[in-house]
């Protein structure tokens, strides 16, 4: 069955991979609503039941906004763009898609995907792709834990292949997942973090390119890409998007543009799976705000503050490593360290060994009485006694250093 609305072409590599038979059937068959939006956008607006009157505002909106978060961010805003918050917005932002395809090196719009931050790209998956109580998810821990979370609410078994832990490689046990892939034929995602969480290490591309070329996994490799900004230069697994059909590359404002409250995530696939999450989605998913707030940052001078900011906090990332070093009663800085966090080993002694309860106790301590939040993650495979420590400015870096090394005295 035809996929409804495909407008490109992408491509066939590898000649195993064919994305409609992985469709739920009601999903492919599925004919989208038709937003108000969609048809028409200009004119006396009489089709959508919108508020005719405007958006309710305080009128000391101006004031508010120098106390209130939300009226803060509204107030970045245009006074026009205030001023249609009344109206659906577009149900494809197609001139955000635009930039980001452009800023990703693709060729059009049709290779993106705009969601609700990138766990609702994740959720959208397992919708579009999984049937319920049948099919099945893999995934390489440790990892991040949406994707357990958002498997289990759509009701998707779960396949744990854990990385190679071995030295704090955290790289892809290809064997097991190949093992892994023949014993679990219906397995319809393997989610591959690269840069990893909370393991900050980048999976080589080669290795993903065995993986899409296996022809024992029939599903889609979705590498979340989170923290690429954060790694060096030609490590993205973009550059596969355009040769291979099964690799799709999620990404986020969240983590290098700095936005994290606007919630935009975006993934970038073959023209024929965005098409699909496209028709499956809801109309109006991602709001006006957050389109303009994120249209600006992917812009020309947003891109070069970025860039900027980006280049501070890996350079604040090699002195945070570097300052861990130096205190006695941390062990190991494990993992790449590709991303704006790093994992410090805690140790029970100076010279001595991990320590899971001492690194959560100083967590909690630190949190609850020193003014300082880390994660605990020494429950994580391969990171016993582990604690992440997201990168701050110089003075918030300094900060940290200083009560880690007053609690291991």
């Amino acid at each position: 069955m035809p996929i409804l609305g495909l407008k490109s072409k992408g491509p066939t590599t590898p000649a195993h991979f064919a994305l409609e038979p992985l469709i739920r059937p009601n999903i492919l068959s599925l004919v989208p609503y038709r937003a108000a939006r969609d048809d028409y956008s200009d004119g006396v607006l009489l089709d959508a039941n919108e508020n005719a009157y405007g958006p309710s505002l305080a009128a000391d909106f101006g004031k508010l906004a120098s106390t209130d978060a939300g009226a803060a961010t509204l107030n970045l805003l245009s006074e026009a763009e205030r001023a249609v918050l009344n109206r659906y917005p577009s149900p494809t932002h197609d001139d955000l898609k635009r930039r980001i395809a452009a800023l990703r090196n693709l060729p059009n719009e049709d290779w993106v995907f705009l969601g609700v931050g990138s766990d609702e790209v994740i959720d959208m998956l397992y919708r579009v792709l999984c049937v319920p109580g049948k099919d099945a998810a893999i995934t390489t821990p440790p990892t991040y834990g949406m994707y357990a979370v958002s498997a289990q609410i759509n009701d998707v078994g779960v396949v744990k292949v854990p990385l190679v832990l071995e030295d704090g490689a955290f790289q892809l046990d290809e064997e097991k997942l190949d093992a892994a892939f023949k014993a679990t034929p219906n397995a319809k995602l393997l989610f591959i973090c690269s840069p990893g969480n909370p393991t900050g290490t980048l999976i080589p591309l080669d290795a993903i390119k065995r993986i899409a070329s296996n022809p024992n996994f029939k599903g889609v490799i979705v590498v979340d890409e989170a923290y690429i900004d954060f790694a060096p230069e030609g490590t993205s697994a973009v550059t596969l998007v355009k040769e291979y059909a099964n690799i799709a590359v999620s990404q986020t404002l969240s983590k290098s543009f700095g936005l994290a409250a606007i919630r935009l995530g975006y993934l970038l696939a073959s023209p024929e799976l965005i098409q699909i999450l496209t028709n499956a989605k809801a109309p109006y998913n991602v709001s006006l705000p957050t389109a303009s707030l994120a249209l600006a940052s992917v812009s020309e001078s947003g891109l070069a503050v970025m860039q900027k900011n980006t280049a501070t906090l890996v350079a604040n990332r090699t002195a945070l490593i570097d300052g861990l070093l130096k205190i006695p009663a941390i062990g190991r800085v494990p993992g790449g360290n590709h991303a704006n966090f790093v994992l410090a080993e805690v140790l029970d002694k100076p010279g001595g060994k991990p320590d899971n309860a001492r690194a959560n106790a100083i967590y909690k301590e630190m949190a609850e009485n020193r003014g300082v939040v880390v994660r605990f993650r020494g429950n994580e495979p391969g990171c016993l006694a582990c604690l992440r420590i997201t990168v701050g400015t110089e003075e918030e870096n300094a900060t940290a250093l200083a009560r880690l090394s007053e609690l291991l005295q």
